[in-house]
């Protein structure tokens, strides 16, 4: 059976844990010759250690994906390695529980350098590479914020609105280059950072079965769940969409209905 990324490169961002590693290694399986980019280096190497055992082929390149020279070293360093890049995936990305007007400046900064100017650094250093091929793949990791809010994280609402946004106008403005730029947008999926967004609530385990009440399926998808729909969108079985993007959810937004505490302050009366 033949390999639908046999002889592609990719960039994966946030490539240590959670949907990042889950989709480089499912790209490996598929053929890719996969960077797997992120801070923790350690857990990066050990990842790419894990593909070559496999049969894979994999490096692992620290970078801070909020830091221009660091991405734009990264895609080079990939390019280099491999003599080429077909295709990007921007994973990598923070949340921050905090209420708006307790944010400090560099919260909300860094928060947006991670999760959205790191998609404006990886288009501008990777479209030279991409211009060197016929077809070239750039996918975004959005959420089910990318559409609708989400109580106590109004910076990570925005930057998953604004990926969102990112996604189809890198769509319109570099089809002509054969590029495909497409936003997976997951619901809740359980990886490390969902539970470290857990571990703030008095019981973790209470409030994830509380959220999943309002989930169709009534599970929590699991990292690989999201790689797939990566994968869909990084090769040609894909063909002929670009800047859309894809609710992976278990049925999250299918619904209004919402469940208040009990009482607002818009019921009191006088």
């Amino acid at each position: 059976m033949s390999k639908r990324l046999a002889g592609k490169v990719a960039w994966i961002s946030g490539a240590t844990s959670g949907i990042g590693a889950a989709a480089a290694e499912l790209f490996a399986e598929e053929g890719a010759r996969v960077a797997l980019v992120g801070r923790r280096l350690e857990l990066g190497q050990r990842l790419a250690d894990k593909i070559e055992a496999a049969g894979g082929q994999a490096m692992a390149i620290g970078c801070d994906v909020g830091q221009e020279d660091q991405v734009r070293d990264s895609l080079a360093r990939t390019a280099e390695a491999w003599g080429g890049l077909q295709i990007i995936v921007n994973n990598a990305g923070m949340v921050h529980v905090q209420l708006l007007h307790e944010y400090s400046e560099s919260d909300w900064d860094r928060l947006m350098a991670v999760n959205v100017k790191s998609v404006f650094f990886s288009l501008k250093h990777g479209l030279s590479y991409f211009k060197q091929v016929p077809r070239s793949y750039m996918v975004n990791v959005g959420s089910i914020s990318s559409f609708v809010g989400q109580a106590g994280t109004p910076a990570y609402t925005s930057s998953k609105h604004a990926m969102l946004g990112l996604s189809r106008s890198i769509a319109l403005d570099y089809a002509a280059d054969g590029l495909r730029c497409n936003c997976v947008c997951p619901g809740i999926t359980d990886t490390p950072m969902l539970r470290e967004h857990l571990d703030t609530t008095p019981d973790p385990e209470a409030t994830l079965a509380n959220r999943l009440q309002r989930v169709p399926m009534g599970v929590a998808l699991t990292p690989l769940d999201v790689a797939k729909s990566i994968l869909f969108f990084s090769c040609e079985d894909s063909a002929g969409i670009t800047g859309t993007s894809l609710t992976v959810d278990c049925g999250y937004l299918t619904s209004a209905e919402w469940e208040h505490p009990g009482r607002t302050a818009f019921m009191e009366q006088g």
